[in-house]
């Protein structure tokens, strides 16, 4: 392999690397090293498809078995210990006993979560590759573009193509930090951890009414951010910028359900074996905190069988890839098999994926995982009633 440099401008260059196009036992031997990788995800389609469903219907269950069981409580109501270890619903303003605050920049918010974001303006490298033949070899030509930007991550400069020009500093002098709440309560109780993990509606705290730093030497204030540097619309690497955010406001009305213990909102442990821990950032009756629960299981139950199926036909690809190296010597056929294997993938994948989901549904509802298991030979039929017809002599 060789590689050749070009520059095209000053933050910008090509590199054009150059390799013998691999022999037909090389390729038939990267190939049957993907047919093991496309086994491996074979299993691990079958495996979330199948759990999926065991998990959606659990789910289900669970969240039926809570709206059945779960009681009101009035948001005007003092503590009733009567229902100690019983499923409650909820719907109160948030409260926070102390504002929190970031003593480096004096900034104090009344809120369950106080988050300060650093960024810091670094060198950042792109690159676009493309391949074409040539001369017998198959060549590779890479654009690295350098640009620079502001960043909350540190970006080693270490691993570009040209590092010269291009360094970062190896730190930020400021890092990144969220404060919560001590004690976060709604009504007489107080939220679980679990139910304070859930309060996540960040906003941007405006800065505008911060006049104490403007003669400040170590900051500038603008669009919200503190920036160290005097000149915030010409930073230079290295210079860092601060914004901070807040959620959970205190006095912002939020809907729970969980289980009520002295003082507390804990987790409940359902008979079918999930666990109700629920925040809503709003107003909501208990109906209405259920029903945005089942559609968030039903969502997520279609994301996962969607993601199942596409690594299953991934998988078949990868594993039949080995048939296409076979023929890819010949262009008219590669192009047919080509063809014909993202068909028979398709079909197989979407056939086995029906199946799985049918196996996963037996347990628990035995008419519907046989109304699936008939419904999965649908594609193999479809696939078959293509085929021309044999002609008898």
């Amino acid at each position: 392999m060789s590689s050749s440099t070009t520059f095209s401008g000053r933050d910008s260059h090509k590199r054009v690397t150059t390799k013998t196009n691999p022999g037909f036992l090389e390729r038939l031997s990267d190939t049957a090293g993907g047919t093991f990788v496309g086994v491996g995800l074979f299993f691990l389609s079958i495996h979330i498809l199948f759990t999926n469903e065991g998990r959606a219907l659990r789910t289900a269950s669970s969240l039926d078995e809570g709206l059945a069981q779960v009681v009101s409580l009035e948001t005007s109501a003092s503590l009733d210990l009567q229902n100690d270890n019983r499923l409650v619903h909820l719907s109160a303003p948030l409260h926070t006993s102390k504002p929190l605050h970031d003593p480096n920049y004096n900034v104090a918010v009344q809120a369950v979560k106080l988050k300060r974001e650093v960024e810091m303006y670094q060198w950042v490298e792109y690159q676009e590759s493309r391949d074409y033949q040539e001369n017998g070899e198959t060549k590779t030509e890479t654009t690295y573009t350098y640009n620079t930007e502001w960043k909350t991550e540190l970006i080693n400069s270490r691993s570009f193509d040209k590092e010269i020009g291009h360094q970062n500093p190896s730190a930020m002098a400021v890092e990144s930090v969220t404060v919560v709440a001590p004690q976060v309560q709604v009504g007489p109780f107080t939220l679980s951890q679990g139910l304070v993990e859930k309060i996540n509606n960040f906003q941007t705290l405006s800065l505008k009414d911060l006049n104490s730093y403007k003669s400040d030497p170590f900051f500038t204030i603008s669009d919200d951010y503190f920036y160290h540097t005097r000149q915030p619309k010409r930073p230079e690497v290295g210079d860092v910028r601060v914004q901070f955010f807040f959620a959970g406001t205190s006095g912002d009305t939020i809907s729970v359900v969980a289980k009520q213990k002295g003082e507390k909102l804990l987790p409940f442990k359902t008979k079918s074996g999930d666990v109700l821990e629920i925040l809503y950032l709003d107003d909501l009756s208990a109906e209405e905190v259920f029903a945005k629960e089942q559609q968030s299981n039903s969502m997520k139950t279609w994301g996962l069988r969607a993601a199942g199926w596409a690594l299953m036909f991934l998988a078949i690809q990868l594993t039949m890839r080995i048939i296409y190296t076979l023929v890819d010597w010949v262009p008219i056929l590669r192009d047919l098999v080509s063809v014909g294997l993202k068909i028979f993938a398709l079909c197989v994948s979407s056939s086995l994926s029906l199946l799985t989901i049918a196996a996963g549904w037996f347990f628990y509802r035995p008419l519907m995982a046989a109304a699936l298991g008939a419904l999965a030979f649908l594609p193999m039929l479809l696939a078959r009633s293509k085929l021309p017809a044999k002609k008898e002599l």
